[in-house]
């Protein structure tokens, strides 16, 4: 599978990895510190770090279009690279709904929603890691169902913050508040899976 000109697809990916850890790292911060006269500087923060992975996403599409040799399909490539991406933007949109939703403090589920999604952008790292050796990998596969038990533990306890939202608080603003918030939590676990399943998928048809 290896090739000279591979390095620059599969350093790529790393990249958008690791900007994937950064921002879901720094959302596990914010939460777990949560201020709201700060949260405008965090989202700025952010932005940053989604512009960065945005440069690494265009450069690969760049190099796509002209490539003679790639080390797999086009189609996998560029969707390896826009699921990557989708995990930090889904990430932004987390701070961006607790911005212009007004939220004022946190709520223990989305604490808990937060680290799956860290833990899982963690997974998604040494996943693609591992990708170049995939052959050779013996922990590969266990990181790919690693990342959808992640996924399935998130849903249980975002049907279950959901639920004691709507029984318990009498704000319907921050009913609403809440509901956005944790469904864009919901997607951001949503958006990790697609990473492990287009990783799995690749390798099926390399292997």
């Amino acid at each position: 599978m290896a090739r000279k000109n591979d390095s620059f697809y599969f350093d790529g990916f790393r990249e958008s990895a690791a900007y994937a850890c950064q921002a879901a790292h720094l959302l596990s911060e914010v939460m777990h510190n949560f201020d709201p006269e700060q949260l405008k500087d965090s989202m700025e923060q952010m932005h940053r770090i989604e512009q960065s992975a945005d440069k690494v996403r265009h450069r690969l599409m760049d190099e796509l279009v002209t490539a003679f040799i790639t080390p797999f399909d086009r189609e996998d490539i560029g969707q390896l690279s826009y699921v990557l991406d989708d995990v930090i933007d889904s990430i932004e949109g987390v701070l961006d709904r607790m911005y212009y939703d007004n939220v004022t403090d946190v709520r223990p589920e989305a604490l808990q929603m937060t680290e799956m999604v860290a833990h899982a952008c963690d997974q998604i790292e040494g996943l693609i890691g591992e990708l170049p050796q995939f052959k050779r990998s013996k922990t590969l596969r266990e990181r790919v169902f690693a990342i959808n038990t992640i996924e399935t533990d998130a849903d249980h306890v975002f049907i279950e913050a959901m639920r004691t939202l709507h029984t318990t608080c009498t704000d319907p603003l921050q009913v609403f508040a809440w509901h956005d918030v944790f469904r864009h939590l919901e997607q951001c676990a949503d958006d990790c899976e697609s990473v492990a399943n287009v990783v799995d998928s690749i390798v099926m048809k390399n292997s």
